[in-house]
């Protein structure tokens, strides 16, 4: 059986976490479709990406408040992909809005159930609902075992960094921060 093929549709300031995504969905056994991952140096991107669009048997909308927000190629991916879903017959899975943190969803895709993938409940309802477009396209099970990581963006806050200070620092300046400038 063939796997099955997903179109990640995305902003490009999303880019480290539809990636993450892209990982899980390849290790799960499908065939996810990332414009970093799939294209070769020297290919027309924008045939590559409507071929891709055209052969995807399920469109996952990844999205945050960039790509709601940002005008472009993100919005055409978009319209292509409504168009898509609305050739399925009624009761067909094919296009996933998939929320990758707190954000509104555009007007034209609010009939479809979304997810939000910045929760562990939200990965697997994801891979339940690609599973089941694998059974109606006859592709490949989705592998759902194990635990599924949401995919959360950066908070802004500093991680793994710390400072140890140790001895008497009574009357010293300790400063932190960007640039490290002090004001007298």
């Amino acid at each position: 059986m063939k796997p099955l093929k997903v179109f990640l549709c995305h902003s490009s300031g999303d880019k480290p976490e539809v990636k993450k995504l892209y990982d899980v969905l390849l290790a799960r056994g499908m065939d996810p479709w990332l414009d970093s991952e799939k294209l070769l140096p020297g290919q027309d991107w924008n045939l590559e990406i409507n071929k891709a669009l055209d052969a995807s048997d399920v469109i996952v909308l990844c999205l945050s408040q960039k790509s709601v927000d940002k005008e472009g190629y993100v919005q055409r991916e978009i319209r292509i992909a409504i168009d898509r879903a609305l050739e399925m017959p009624e009761g067909r899975i094919f296009l996933i809005p998939a929320r990758l943190e707190e954000c509104e969803l555009p007007y034209k895709i609010r009939t479809y159930q979304w997810v939000d993938l910045f929760s562990e409940e939200g990965m697997v309802k994801l891979m339940k609902s690609l599973n089941l477009r694998a059974t109606q396209v006859e592709a490949q099970a989705v592998d759902s075992d194990g635990e599924i990581k949401a995919i959360k963006k950066p908070t802004g806050q500093a991680q793994g960094n710390s400072i140890n200070i140790q001895g008497n620092v009574s009357g010293s300046n300790i400063v932190i921060g960007n640039n490290n400038n002090v004001n007298n």
